[in-house]
């Protein structure tokens, strides 16, 4: 693969168990990443990831080992018969994203086990199209964010699974010295916390939803009438 992919965008849809409450027991969660102030979009929830590196590509061809992520996957063997075009492209996805995990929040790359690929995105903001990656990341890992990312999050997924949490995001954006309102709402997850709360929306909550609806059948609720969460962009 050459070099002209490093701009396709991808992301490791993490899931983990996680103590989130002092007197409950772990339970699987959604493993974010908080946008620090010092990037694009901050504030904003999402997966760790990025674009591809020229030190992927030689990194890729370890992946298929028995002992790495992707030697380990019990679907490989298969992939590798259904998709014999793609087990190059799938590899350098995966080494790609583990890599952009590790810089972001010190994950151990060998610690990590893929779950298998969800449904190719595309970003509503650019034309462009984004591969997400599931992933299963052990307890007890000892992750560090940089300075990309404000903090680690992690939303309980029985909360997903609540309609409740969920409502309408409305976009403004700044063009001179005006905020223009975008016309139409997103829907989105409100992660609730005691101190404030947190907006899931655009690529990073269809992600999600994707998942969602493949592993428990849950579909969007009516949000007709569901409360809506400005959010703003900065210049257009």
């Amino acid at each position: 693969m050459k070099l002209k992919n490093s701009l396709i965008p991808l992301v490791l849809f993490l899931l983990t168990m996680k103590q989130v409450h002092p007197d409950g027991s772990p339970e699987p969660c959604l493993l974010l990443n908080k946008r620090s102030q010092q990037v694009r979009q901050p504030g904003d929830l999402c997966c760790p990831g990025g674009g591809i590196q020229r030190l992927d590509q030689v990194l890729a061809p370890f992946m298929r080992w028995p002992l790495a992520p992707l030697g380990q996957w019990p679907q490989w063997a298969q992939w590798r018969i259904r998709y014999p075009g793609h087990t190059q492209r799938l590899a350098l996805l995966l080494t790609a994203g583990l890599r952009e995990a590790f810089e972001e929040m010190r994950l151990n790359p060998l610690r990590v086990r893929f779950l298998g690929p969800l449904s190719v995105q595309k970003l509503i903001m650019f034309d462009r199209m984004i591969y997400p990656l599931a992933a299963w990341v052990p307890e007890n890992q000892n992750l560090k964010p940089n300075w990309e990312v404000e903090r680690i999050v992690h939303i309980p997924l029985k909360r997903l699974l609540e309609p409740g949490h969920y409502g309408r995001c409305r976009l403004t954006f700044q063009k001179g010295q005006r905020a223009t309102e975008r016309n139409e709402d997103f829907p989105c997850f409100i992660h609730r916390r005691r101190r404030g709360h947190e907006v899931l929306w655009g690529a990073t909550f269809r992600i999600t939803m994707d998942f969602l609806h493949r592993v428990y059948g849950f579909r969007l609720p009516n949000l007709e009438d569901a409360s809506i969460h400005a959010k703003h962009l900065g210049a257009a």
